[in-house]
């Protein structure tokens, strides 16, 4: 489950950083509504590092209490942003 979140945060991270350059370069524009008009703030990164955290700890304490619920939703928000990454990436390089 530490891995787990370890990559979460580091995948929600990438995507921030990611969408910041799309965005900033022309290149993308930003999907989540609530972070639209942020992306192009300096605030933005550290929003979305402060959040990716607080959603981590809260998955934790699902954990302690029901660990296979917090494991079959921390795989599926991993493997979601495993893809949100690859796109943004797709976008970046392309």
């Amino acid at each position: 489950m530490k891995y787990l979140l370890g990559l979460l945060v580091l995948l929600n991270i990438a995507d921030g950083a990611l969408s910041f350059f799309l965005v900033r370069f022309g290149l993308g524009r930003e999907g989540n509504p609530f972070l639209l008009e942020l992306v192009d703030e300096p605030g933005f990164m550290i929003i979305k590092v402060i959040g990716v955290l607080l959603c981590a700890l809260i998955l934790w304490d699902i954990h302690r209490r029901h660990q296979r619920l917090a494991l079959i939703f921390t795989s599926c928000f991993v493997g979601i942003y495993g893809i949100i990454v690859l796109w943004n990436l797709g976008l970046f390089i392309g």
